[in-house]
Protein backbone atom coordinates (compact mmCIF):
# COMPACT_ATOMS: atom_id res chain seq x y z
CA UNK A 1 0.00 0.00 0.00
CA UNK A 2 1.38 3.41 -1.15
CA UNK A 3 -1.41 5.19 0.66
CA UNK A 4 -3.79 4.49 3.54
CA UNK A 5 -6.28 6.83 2.49
CA UNK A 6 -8.23 7.75 -1.08
CA UNK A 7 -10.30 10.72 -1.32
CA UNK A 8 -12.53 11.61 -4.01
CA UNK A 9 -14.38 13.94 -5.31
CA UNK A 10 -18.30 13.18 -5.85
CA UNK A 11 -19.84 14.89 -8.80
CA UNK A 12 -18.15 13.52 -12.05
CA UNK A 13 -16.25 11.21 -10.33
CA UNK A 14 -17.92 8.76 -7.89
CA UNK A 15 -21.60 9.66 -9.45
CA UNK A 16 -23.09 11.00 -12.74
CA UNK A 17 -24.73 13.64 -11.47
CA UNK A 18 -24.69 16.06 -14.21
CA UNK A 19 -28.37 15.29 -15.81
CA UNK A 20 -30.18 15.73 -12.32
CA UNK A 21 -27.97 18.97 -12.20
CA UNK A 22 -28.99 20.16 -15.69
CA UNK A 23 -32.82 19.18 -14.93
CA UNK A 24 -32.71 21.59 -12.42
CA UNK A 25 -31.51 24.29 -13.24
CA UNK A 26 -33.20 24.13 -16.14
CA UNK A 27 -36.55 24.04 -14.01
CA UNK A 28 -35.36 27.45 -11.79
CA UNK A 29 -34.50 28.78 -15.35
CA UNK A 30 -38.10 28.30 -17.06
CA UNK A 31 -39.54 29.55 -13.34
CA UNK A 32 -37.70 32.60 -13.64
CA UNK A 33 -38.21 32.87 -17.23
CA UNK A 34 -34.89 32.50 -18.48
CA UNK A 35 -33.37 30.87 -21.47
CA UNK A 36 -32.70 27.10 -20.40
CA UNK A 37 -29.09 25.47 -20.87
CA UNK A 38 -27.59 22.51 -22.76
CA UNK A 39 -26.37 19.56 -20.39
CA UNK A 40 -22.89 20.19 -21.93
CA UNK A 41 -22.93 23.59 -20.84
CA UNK A 42 -23.67 22.65 -17.37
CA UNK A 43 -21.26 20.35 -17.64
CA UNK A 44 -18.65 23.13 -17.98
CA UNK A 45 -20.82 25.25 -15.02
CA UNK A 46 -19.71 23.09 -12.41
CA UNK A 47 -17.27 22.30 -10.03
CA UNK A 48 -16.98 25.98 -7.81
CA UNK A 49 -20.21 25.07 -6.06
CA UNK A 50 -23.69 26.09 -6.72
CA UNK A 51 -22.94 29.91 -6.08
CA UNK A 52 -20.43 29.44 -9.44
CA UNK A 53 -23.11 27.18 -11.43
CA UNK A 54 -25.82 29.74 -11.05
CA UNK A 55 -23.38 32.47 -11.42
CA UNK A 56 -22.77 31.13 -14.78
CA UNK A 57 -26.48 29.70 -15.73
CA UNK A 58 -28.43 32.67 -14.82
CA UNK A 59 -29.22 35.81 -17.17
CA UNK A 60 -26.92 38.51 -15.93
CA UNK A 61 -24.72 36.44 -13.75
CA UNK A 62 -24.24 37.70 -9.84
CA UNK A 63 -25.66 41.03 -10.78
CA UNK A 64 -28.95 39.80 -11.52
CA UNK A 65 -31.27 41.60 -8.56
CA UNK A 66 -32.61 38.14 -8.04
CA UNK A 67 -29.52 36.05 -7.97
CA UNK A 68 -30.18 35.41 -3.89
CA UNK A 69 -33.33 34.16 -4.19
CA UNK A 70 -32.53 32.33 -7.57
CA UNK A 71 -29.80 30.34 -5.98
CA UNK A 72 -32.07 29.10 -2.58
CA UNK A 73 -34.52 28.17 -5.57
CA UNK A 74 -32.44 25.92 -6.94
CA UNK A 75 -30.33 24.70 -3.92
CA UNK A 76 -33.69 23.60 -1.87
CA UNK A 77 -35.03 22.22 -5.31
CA UNK A 78 -31.67 20.02 -5.96
CA UNK A 79 -32.02 18.77 -2.76
CA UNK A 80 -35.49 17.49 -3.59
CA UNK A 81 -34.51 16.06 -6.82
CA UNK A 82 -30.33 15.01 -6.69
CA UNK A 83 -31.38 11.70 -7.09
CA UNK A 84 -34.05 10.83 -10.10
CA UNK A 85 -31.15 10.22 -12.99
CA UNK A 86 -28.10 10.19 -10.79
CA UNK A 87 -26.03 6.97 -10.15
CA UNK A 88 -22.83 5.67 -9.69
CA UNK A 89 -20.72 5.49 -12.68
CA UNK A 90 -19.33 1.98 -13.72
CA UNK A 91 -17.08 0.13 -11.22
CA UNK A 92 -16.77 2.76 -8.84
CA UNK A 93 -18.96 0.60 -6.50
CA UNK A 94 -16.32 -2.88 -7.10
CA UNK A 95 -13.50 -0.20 -6.49
CA UNK A 96 -14.70 1.28 -3.26
CA UNK A 97 -15.50 -2.22 -1.54
CA UNK A 98 -12.14 -3.53 -3.33
CA UNK A 99 -10.20 -0.60 -1.28
CA UNK A 100 -12.23 -1.07 1.41
CA UNK A 101 -11.28 -4.89 1.73
CA UNK A 102 -7.45 -3.80 1.07
CA UNK A 103 -7.73 -1.96 4.27
CA UNK A 104 -8.18 1.71 2.21
CA UNK A 105 -10.01 4.55 4.12
CA UNK A 106 -12.31 6.58 2.25
CA UNK A 107 -13.38 9.80 1.97
CA UNK A 108 -15.67 11.81 -0.09
CA UNK A 109 -15.15 15.75 -0.80
CA UNK A 110 -17.83 17.77 -2.35
CA UNK A 111 -18.76 21.50 -3.28
CA UNK A 112 -22.30 20.07 -2.52
CA UNK A 113 -23.71 21.18 0.28
CA UNK A 114 -23.44 19.05 3.25
CA UNK A 115 -27.52 17.48 3.05
CA UNK A 116 -26.28 16.85 -0.58
CA UNK A 117 -23.89 15.40 -0.29
CA UNK A 118 -24.50 13.25 2.78
CA UNK A 119 -28.23 11.79 1.25
CA UNK A 120 -26.20 10.67 -2.01
CA UNK A 121 -23.73 9.03 -0.04
CA UNK A 122 -26.04 7.37 2.28
CA UNK A 123 -28.13 6.07 -0.94
CA UNK A 124 -24.73 5.19 -3.06
CA UNK A 125 -22.46 4.12 -0.75
CA UNK A 126 -23.47 3.68 2.98
CA UNK A 127 -20.20 2.72 5.20
CA UNK A 128 -18.25 2.00 2.16
CA UNK A 129 -17.03 6.02 2.58
CA UNK A 130 -15.96 6.77 6.08
CA UNK A 131 -16.06 10.54 5.58
CA UNK A 132 -18.46 12.56 3.58
CA UNK A 133 -17.89 16.25 3.53
CA UNK A 134 -19.66 18.54 1.68
CA UNK A 135 -20.05 22.47 1.88
CA UNK A 136 -20.31 24.26 5.27
CA UNK A 137 -19.96 28.15 6.76
CA UNK A 138 -16.68 27.10 8.54
CA UNK A 139 -14.78 25.32 5.49
CA UNK A 140 -13.82 26.96 2.13
CA UNK A 141 -15.15 25.45 -0.84
CA UNK A 142 -12.33 23.19 -3.29
CA UNK A 143 -10.05 24.20 -4.45
CA UNK A 144 -9.00 25.24 -1.19
CA UNK A 145 -7.73 22.43 0.62
CA UNK A 146 -9.76 23.10 3.91
CA UNK A 147 -12.31 19.88 2.64
CA UNK A 148 -9.31 17.67 2.44
CA UNK A 149 -7.82 18.77 5.77
CA UNK A 150 -11.11 18.15 7.62
CA UNK A 151 -11.34 14.68 5.93
CA UNK A 152 -7.56 13.91 7.07
CA UNK A 153 -8.66 15.26 10.07
CA UNK A 154 -11.49 12.93 10.82
CA UNK A 155 -9.44 10.01 8.96
CA UNK A 156 -6.78 9.79 11.58
CA UNK A 157 -3.95 10.19 8.37
CA UNK A 158 -1.50 12.76 7.25
CA UNK A 159 -0.78 14.18 3.86
CA UNK A 160 1.81 10.96 2.86
CA UNK A 161 -0.85 8.72 3.70
CA UNK A 162 -3.23 10.48 1.16
CA UNK A 163 -4.41 10.39 -2.41
CA UNK A 164 -6.63 12.74 -4.45
CA UNK A 165 -8.70 11.42 -6.85
CA UNK A 166 -10.71 13.67 -9.41
CA UNK A 167 -12.25 14.38 -12.62
CA UNK A 168 -11.84 18.27 -13.00
CA UNK A 169 -9.17 21.38 -13.07
CA UNK A 170 -10.67 22.05 -9.19
CA UNK A 171 -9.68 18.89 -8.10
CA UNK A 172 -6.45 19.11 -9.26
CA UNK A 173 -5.90 22.42 -7.89
CA UNK A 174 -7.85 21.43 -4.49
CA UNK A 175 -4.75 18.52 -4.55
CA UNK A 176 -1.54 20.98 -5.57
CA UNK A 177 -3.02 23.25 -2.51
CA UNK A 178 -3.49 20.62 -0.27
CA UNK A 179 -0.05 19.22 -0.78
CA UNK A 180 -1.13 15.37 -2.21
CA UNK A 181 -0.76 13.47 -5.55
CA UNK A 182 -3.61 13.52 -7.61
CA UNK A 183 -5.27 10.95 -10.24
CA UNK A 184 -7.26 12.68 -12.56
CA UNK A 185 -10.48 10.22 -14.28
CA UNK A 186 -11.62 10.98 -17.32
CA UNK A 187 -15.12 9.31 -17.34
CA UNK A 188 -16.01 12.63 -15.61
CA UNK A 189 -16.91 16.70 -16.81
CA UNK A 190 -13.49 17.33 -18.52
CA UNK A 191 -11.79 16.07 -21.40
CA UNK A 192 -7.83 14.68 -20.70
CA UNK A 193 -6.81 17.95 -23.21
CA UNK A 194 -9.10 20.30 -20.77
CA UNK A 195 -6.81 18.73 -17.68
CA UNK A 196 -3.99 19.38 -19.07
CA UNK A 197 -4.78 22.76 -20.43
CA UNK A 198 -5.71 23.50 -17.02
CA UNK A 199 -1.50 22.58 -15.58
CA UNK A 200 -2.73 18.52 -14.46
CA UNK A 201 -0.24 16.94 -17.30
CA UNK A 202 1.85 15.40 -14.04
CA UNK A 203 -1.21 13.83 -12.77
CA UNK A 204 -1.71 10.02 -13.17
CA UNK A 205 -4.72 9.56 -15.90
CA UNK A 206 -7.02 6.84 -15.81
CA UNK A 207 -9.59 5.88 -18.02
CA UNK A 208 -11.69 3.21 -15.57
CA UNK A 209 -12.08 3.58 -11.78
CA UNK A 210 -10.42 -0.65 -11.38
CA UNK A 211 -7.09 1.02 -12.94
CA UNK A 212 -7.03 3.54 -9.35
CA UNK A 213 -6.18 0.03 -7.64
CA UNK A 214 -2.84 -0.59 -9.31
CA UNK A 215 -2.25 3.31 -8.18
CA UNK A 216 -2.70 3.29 -4.23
Amino acid sequence: MRYKAVIFDMDGTLLNTIEDITDSVNFILRKYEMPERTLDEVKHFVGNSSVKLIERAIRGGRENRQFDQILSDYEAYYVDHCNIKTGPYKHIPELLKELKERGYKIAIVSNKSMDGVQELKNVYFGELADVAIGVTEKLQRKPAPDECLEAMKQLSVNREDCVYVGDSDVDHMTAKNTGIPCISCLWGFRTKEELIAAGAGGNSFVSDPLEILDLV
